[in-house]
């Protein structure tokens, strides 16, 4: 079964890789910028993926009537954790994986590499947790307990 997953462009790249798949992907932020952040498609460019499908989109995009349904959204910034969502459709299970917003960082052109590198690598890390979670033999709860651990990065025992 297909699910679909909303994330930011990091997310919707790692998560289309190695989901295989499994999942329908789509980021977006609640303030989109007027461009993808150039820093994150080099980094994603420099390991091989698609980055065909990143554009700024807001969330407001997929809180629309016609929007595709959502079983999971997951926010990954603090700052965003206190914004008033959209009401999403289908009421997805939420999580909050919060990992620094590496288009925050400031310094050297190699400290800001390094800031996407390592949302990456968190985010990166998360997604593979969550992959293999055994899906169709979790319940509602058993699914949110996971989904609350893997942004502690401490994933439960099935």
């Amino acid at each position: 079964m297909q699910r679909q997953f909303g994330a930011i462009h990091h997310g919707e790249a790692i998560l289309n890789r190695i989901g295989a798949g499994r999942f329908r992907v789509f980021s977006a932020g609640s303030q989109p910028k007027g461009e993808v952040n150039p820093y994150a498609l080099q980094l994603l460019e420099s390991l091989n993926y698609d980055t065909s499908f990143a554009r700024p989109k807001g969330w407001d995009e997929f809180a629309e009537p016609d929007a595709p349904e959502m079983n999971f959204i997951v926010t990954l910034c603090d700052s965003t954790a206190n914004e008033s969502c959209p009401i999403w459709p289908g009421h997805p299970m939420t999580a909050l994986w919060s990992i620094p917003d590496p288009s925050k960082a400031d310094g050297t052109e190699a400290e800001l590499h390094l800031a996407f590198a390592d949302a990456y690598r968190m985010l990166n890390n998360r997604i593979s947790l969550f992959v293999n979670l055994p899906m169709e033999a979790l319940d509602h709860l058993a699914l949110r307990h996971h989904l609350d651990a893997i942004a502690r990065d401490t994933p439960k025992p099935n």
